[in-house]
């Protein structure tokens, strides 16, 4: 629900700060004023925060720019949370919207003091209240909310679940079967292409290390004959003469034979000729190893070079690098057996998508018929709203209509819609078309009492909603706004004293106007402020004590 909403510098306003909260969520509110006195210019203001087109000339005069601020309190599963997860922004409890619009006609919006574009204020506007006006509306005269609203109305919520997930599948069959056709087709053009280069590729045997493996083979080789002689010449520093093994071994036998008669002090001289012997003795053997596996083979290093030449070349005419050329063979190989095999699998995916079709198809005509049912309820219920609301002689319809295949989509196979007609034998037709503003609102707010359980808008801005009644159809339409306000919060700008009578908050739209100036503010409306605002607006300019008696008389058959 709207919980505040701060304005500097807008218009006629230079500072005004509302409280709508009320220690919970629902709530009906009037705003009442003379004529021109501004009661517009709020919801200029809120249209302002919610993403509308902003103008330089919203600026107050005299001042560098204006700023609108509409803070909402969200229950943690509102729509408006996964708008703010998509784009990585901070979740609260409390969601506020600002915008800036300076003298210059450039501007700033923010989500939360984070930065954010207009077209994300719009987006969450949109979630988060509904404004019906005379001259302009949204919400319900948008037939993209109609299906929605229906499917919501009549409990198809499941149904409308179980549709998408079949046309989803449909879809993603289709898919499958085209692109399955496609490579067929592909196949077929490049078909003598391709079982050349599975045959040169299948003889290449390609692996995903073969580039890697070979080259340091092939450095190794290249380096043998540098390493070979090394090693030789290491071997020979070690056998040169007797040998070092060989001296190592005499040393060790002599020192040994009198080590006993030492009294230890040839024990430390022992082991470490020891050491020397078994270090040696194992430096002389991986010599000798190595001496062998160094034994350079020029034929070896031949083949080495010609396999790595290979790979590349065949890498280079695929446009591919070395390590992908077995995925490569491997993928020319599924291209060919689907050629090979293609017709049987073509058959089965296109089999799969027929299946998956008529499973939407029949999931789609079983949510058409249960729209059907569920749109003679919501005709009825809307209809028994008309006839207090001076509408008497209108018809609310809504149209289910089949839509041609080439327009099914995951909401279904039927195209919904809310018309009206005015006038008896008049054909129905679309509920933004209808002339009278006065009547729009009217028609309305009939079905918004109809659809109030099922929508997400937390809070309703009816502007005027009363515009050219009075009497029982403004105590009517008073009535109806009451009982919406039961499952949301309802704000209503309004000239009649029933309605305003009925609210549970009253604030007063006031303009004041100087030799240089003119200005606008709101009061909040205690009792005794209620009292003669509504006997205001019984009696016109001058109050009487009639007036005041009929406003209490009003009061009290409201409380």
């Amino acid at each position: 629900m709207l919980a505040s909403l701060s304005i500097r510098d807008f218009v006629l306003i230079e500072k005004l700060d509302l409280d709508f909260s009320r220690g919970g969520s629902g709530g009906l509110g009037a705003l009442t004023g003379e004529t021109g006195a501004g009661k517009s210019i709020l919801i200029d203001a809120l249209s302002l925060a919610l993403g509308a087109r902003a103008e330089s000339g919203a600026v107050r005069r005299g001042a560098a720019q204006a700023s609108v601020s509409a803070s909402f309190d969200l229950p943690r599963n509102h729509p408006a949370h996964a708008v703010l997860g998509e784009q990585g922004l901070d979740q609260e409890d409390v969601l506020t919207l600002r915008r800036m619009i300076g003298a210059d006609g450039r501007g700033r919006a923010f989500v939360n003091d984070q930065p954010a574009s207009v077209a994300l204020l719009r987006r969450l506007g949109e979630t988060l209240v509904e404004i019906q006006g005379q001259m302009e509306q949204h919400g319900l005269l948008d037939t993209a909310t109609h299906r929605q609203s229906l499917d919501a109305f009549a409990g198809l919520e499941k149904m409308a679940a179980s549709v998408a997930a079949a046309w989803t599948a449909w879809r993603a069959a289709e898919q499958a079967h085209a692109e399955a056709l496609a490579a067929a087709e592909a196949a077929r053009r490049d078909e003598d292409f391709l079982r050349h280069a599975v045959k040169e590729l299948e003889t290449l045997a390609p692996k995903a290390d073969d580039e890697e493996t070979l080259a340091a083979e092939r450095q190794l080789m290249r380096a043998g004959s540098a390493l070979g002689e090394a090693v030789a010449q290491a071997l020979g520093e070690l056998e040169q003469g007797r040998g070092a093994v060989a001296a190592l071994r005499s040393a060790h036998r002599h020192v040994e034979r009198h080590v006993d008669k030492a009294a230890g002090r040839l024990d430390a001289a022992l082991s470490a000729l020891d050491r020397a012997l078994s270090e040696t003795t194992e430096a002389q053997a991986q010599l000798e190893a190595a001496r062998d596996a160094l034994d350079f083979d020029p034929s070896r290093l031949e083949k080495i070079e010609e396999r790595l030449f290979a790979l590349r070349a065949a890498a280079r005419k695929h446009h591919v690098t070395v390590p992908e050329l077995a995925a490569l063979a491997a993928r020319f190989a599924a291209q060919i057996a689907a050629l090979d095999d293609g017709e049987a699998g073509l058959k089965k995916l296109a089999s799969a998508a027929k299946t998956a079709r008529a499973a939407y198809v029949t999931a789609a005509e079983a949510q058409a018929a249960a729209r059907r049912k569920g749109a003679a309820r919501l005709d009825k219920a809307v209809a028994s709203e008309l006839g207090p609301l001076k509408l008497e002689r209108a018809k609310f319809v809504t149209e289910v209509a089949s839509l041609p295949e080439a327009e099914w989509s995951a909401a279904g196979i039927d195209r919904v819609q809310f018309t009206v007609a005015t006038n008896p034998g008049a054909p129905p037709a679309p509920i933004a078309k209808i002339a009278s503003g006065g009547e729009l609102s009217r028609f309305l707010l009939a079905l918004k009492v109809c659809l109030a359980k099922v929508g997400d808008t937390p809070t309703i801005v009816f502007d005027e909603v009363d515009s050219g009644i009075g009497g029982a159809t403004a105590a009517a339409v008073g009535e109806r706004l009451k009982r919406l306000a039961k499952d949301v919060q309802v704000l209503v700008v309004t000239h009649s004293p029933q309605v305003a009578a009925i609210a549970d908050r009253h604030w007063l739209i006031r303009k004041t106007t100087t030799r240089n100036a003119a200005s606008t503010d709101v009061l909040s409306l205690d009792s005794k402020g209620r009292r003669e605002e509504i006997a205001r607006m019984l009696s016109g300019a001058e109050v009487t004590a009639e007036a005041r008696a009929a406003a209490d008389k009003l009061l009290a058959t409201a409380g």
